[in-house]
């Protein structure tokens, strides 16, 4: 079919990955930094085409047919009616906006109303939330905004050459806030909660469809979140959910139908192939490791996990609780950790190492139980991140989710997804792919860990967390 590129603008920097529309292989790759200090809360997005062009320098896209756009999740770019953007885009995790997000909640009469709306409840991050500082605290940007676009939608429409259509896809749409993945339709009296005035929302076009065509031929899909795009990437389906170790935790699954939770704990987001991708996150995951590392005198997390090797399953009665920053799930938003099961043969370093372990993966098995409660079927999870490479993690974590676990090899799933997705919308383009079936691209290089005979161990160290927690926290999950 020829060869497509995939681009992954991340908060960071640029990745291009340029690969054969067939099969997936990647046959070269670029990459850029942004050229921002640090990361800030206020981006010129003007800096993400100057990676971008770095990125895809010495010829790198010669001969490539069609090109995907990735891009950081909640970022939001406000326009005028010029299309000029009236101030820096708002990216990042935006602390500013946590008053704004609980005035909000309020405004639209509580967490459940939020969750039957769009299938989420407001968090500091998110556009909509961002709108809302934006109308109280600069209120004259606020009134000169006419069009909104994230940060995919951005990128597509300048590589279109800035037409008069603005496109998104499902997926980057469903993490704003303002557009409802169960009804697939934009809530536009939201924005206007948020923002105080309507504007102008990008047409919401389907996962194998193209955004348009550049005057050089080049075929430009819809773009997507980096969520979403990394999901299709790793060519995750039915069966399969993802679990990602970062500083704070997340579990997400591919479902066929839209979650609607009024505790507010699912976020209901669509991903890149038309199916549903509720996702679940919990606040506390390697910052748990750290705070252990520290704890004992230790150098890194290679040395903890060594150390909780030298201990058994069970810590020797030892579980932490580990909502070190209070906690999203369960909803414990003013919790501190609790170390329990202290008796004077459990207290030795290597025992508090193992507690720490089974904690995090205790916690984010938490998580997979609650999307396994509302009907999500999980055969395989995928283990995501540099912690999920500690022999610790990949010792306990199958037993513990009581699932074959598998640990792909460091990658940039989000760029591949991203390739992806222009390979689709250019077999549909040409006739030799269905619209409604994404290319058969092989998987990544992977291990494979079963539970096996370790199951019986796990479910009994999960029986042991969730006594201390059920005596400490009763009903948290109700």
């Amino acid at each position: 079919m020829g060869i497509v590129a995939g681009l992954d603008s991340s908060p960071e920097f640029t990745r291009i990955v340029v690969c054969d529309a067939d099969t997936g292989a990647v046959l070269k790759q670029g990459y850029a930094p942004h050229p921002v200090e640090g990361r800030p809360s206020d981006v010129d997005p003007q800096a993400w085409l100057l990676s971008l062009g770095e990125a895809a320098g010495g010829g790198l896209l010669e001969g490539v047919q069609a090109i995907g756009v990735s891009a950081q999740q909640n970022a939001v770019v406000p326009l005028d009616a010029q299309g000029n953007t009236v101030r820096p885009a708002l990216v990042g995790g935006d602390k500013r906006a946590q008053v704004a997000a609980a005035d909000l909640v309020d405004a639209l009469g509580g967490r459940e109303a939020w969750a039957q709306a769009v299938g989420c409840v407001p968090q500091a991050a998110q556009p909509v939330t961002k709108l809302r500082w934006l109308n109280k605290t600069e209120p004259d940007a606020a009134l000169r905004t006419a069009v909104l676009l994230q940060a995919h939608d951005w990128l597509v429409w300048q590589l279109l050459g800035r037409p008069v259509r603005r496109t998104t896809d499902r997926g980057g749409a469903s993490g704003t806030g303002y557009w409802s993945a169960a009804t697939g339709s934009y809530r536009a009296d939201l924005v206007e909660l948020a923002l105080g005035h309507q504007v102008m929302l990008p047409e919401v076009i389907g996962p194998a469809e193209a955004a348009g065509t550049t005057p050089e031929g080049l075929l430009i899909s819809a773009g997507t979140g980096e969520t979403m795009a990394a999901a299709f990437g790793l060519g995750i389906g039915l069966g399969d959910a993802v679990v990602s170790l970062g500083a704070s935790g997340s579990v997400m699954a591919v479902h066929p139908e839209a979650l609607v939770d009024n505790t507010g704990m699912i976020t209901s987001l669509a991903d890149a192939t038309g199916m549903h991708l509720p996702v679940v996150t919990t606040l506390n995951a390697v910052r748990t490791l750290r705070g252990a590392v520290e704890m004992l005198g230790l150098s890194d997390l290679e040395s903890l996990s060594d150390l909780a090797m030298k201990s058994t399953p069970g810590s020797h009665g030892l579980v932490l609780l580990p909502y070190l920053e209070g906690e999203r799930t369960p909803n414990l938003p003013h919790t501190a950790g609790t170390l329990s099961g202290l008796r004077r043969e459990s207290m030795k370093p290597e025992h508090l190492a193992r507690a720490a372990f089974e904690g995090m993966l205790c916690g984010l098995a938490d998580a997979l139980d609650v999307l396994r409660g509302r009907g999500v079927e999980v055969r395989r999870v995928f283990l995501l991140g540099a912690a999920a490479e500690l022999s610790a993690v990949q010792a306990a974590a199958p037993a513990l989710f009581g699932a074959q676990v598998v640990v792909p090899q460091p990658a940039d799933y989000a760029a591949t997804g991203a390739a992806r997705q222009a390979a689709w919308a250019l077999g549909v383009s040409q006739g030799t792919l269905d619209p409604r079936t994404p290319p058969m691209w092989q998987g990544p290089a992977a291990q494979v860990l079963e539970p096996g005979e370790e199951l019986a161990v796990g479910q009994a160290v999960r029986q042991q967390f969730v006594a201390v927690r059920e005596q400490m926290y009763p009903g948290a999950f109700r």
